[in-house]
């Protein structure tokens, strides 16, 4: 039952109700054709978006991978993850009917009705590898994030049949499938920057062990400028493996610490970026770099990327062959579940998260 539309959200409690508990999301405050944004959603000033900020000129490098063995090709990925933290990919081996498909599914399950969505909420899903949620963290959030999310922790083809949703779970294991080939080429490469030429099991089992995938929806906002879609944050991943649709708002920090590059949505590429885990295991040689998406005023904007993570049971720290070569540690080792839950126990705060395993 949504509210009357006067003032219908100045008790949060209402709010929380409507959004979060009854599973409307975002998505159901965006279509009630709300003028003004509920006071639980307006960013702090610092938080919010400035345009000014915003480097027009820059843009994170774009990469060809056609011929992924290329020497250039290589120094450009790993010049690209040391010096950006953030590089699109195209000519990738992922064809580009799988990413309409898994784009397809993401409107597809953002279309189910509330009560249907509301099953893989935290409260009623059958598994914590299957949540829809919204915001971030709302519980430890000052100002919420309008956006809705699925996410997806793959543990099985079975448990995927299972709990996922059908409206989507083809297409999103189809995704990751066909993903895995380039997350591989992209990891074999940017281990040989590091000096590390054979990726046997228990190294790849590290640096890729585990994947989650978020089907992500940024509904159209009636004062996009107060708040924002995602805050400030870097990932906790070893990679993120990020499809955009054609709206845009994914914006990067720039190198000089202070500025914005926006992120071009080019029809068939991948975002990569480097997540704190593979910061942590590179002794900061790849950076993981801080990335926020704005809200929008005209449009709905989706986006599904996949974390590549170690397991949660994994220690990751500096990988030996870098401290056998003389190296100084800059990172003591961590458990991986660990670092996540200090993640998630916070609202985002830039790229505060990697001082958890801080020497």
């Amino acid at each position: 039952m949504a509210p009357s539309l006067s003032e219908p959200f100045n008790d949060s409690s209402v709010l929380i109700d409507f959004v979060i508990n009854q599973g409307n999301g975002v998505k159901g405050l965006s279509e009630m054709g709300l003028k003004a944004l509920p006071k639980q959603y307006i960013q702090p000033l610092e938080e919010r978006m400035c345009m000014t900020n915003v480097q027009a000129q820059e843009s994170i490098p774009i990469i060809d991978m056609s011929n992924p063995n290329d020497p250039e090709v290589e120094k450009s990925i790993c010049e690209a993850a040391s010096k950006w933290g953030f590089f699109q990919i195209v000519n990738h081996d992922v064809p580009v009917e799988v990413l309409e498909n898994v784009k397809d599914a993401t409107y597809k399950f953002f279309g189910l009705a509330a009560e249907v969505k509301n099953k893989y909420s935290k409260e009623h899903s059958m598994s914590n590898n299957v949540r829809f949620g919204t915001s971030f963290t709302p519980q430890a959030e000052k100002a919420l994030e309008w956006k809705d999310y699925l996410s997806l922790f793959y543990v099985s083809e079975e448990e995927a049949f299972a709990l996922w949703p059908s409206v989507c779970r083809e297409q999103v294991l189809d995704y990751m499938r066909k993903s895995e080939v380039v997350i591989k080429q992209l990891l074999k490469v940017l281990m040989k920057g590091l000096n590390v030429n054979e990726i046997d099991e228990t190294k790849e089992s590290l640096l890729m062990g585990s994947m989650r995938t978020n089907l992500n929806y940024y509904p159209k906002c009636p004062n996009p400028e107060l708040t924002v879609g995602v805050g400030r944050h870097s990932d906790v991943s070893t990679l993120t493996i990020l499809l955009q649709d054609e709206i845009g708002g994914l914006f990067v920090r720039g190198n000089d610490g202070d500025s914005w590059i926006h992120v071009p949505p080019i029809k068939g590429s991948l975002v990569i970026n480097v997540g704190d885990a593979l910061q942590i295991m590179s002794n900061g040689k790849y950076k993981s770099v801080e990335h926020r998406v704005v809200a929008n005023g005209s449009n709905s904007r989706i986006s599904v990327p996949i974390f590549v993570n170690p397991r949660p049971s994994d220690m990751i720290g500096p990988l030996p062959e870098l401290i056998e070569n003389g190296e100084k540690p800059i990172y003591k080792q961590v458990l991986y579940s660990d670092y996540v839950k200090h993640f998630f126990r916070k609202a985002h705060d830039g790229k505060k998260t990697v001082a958890f395993a801080e020497l």
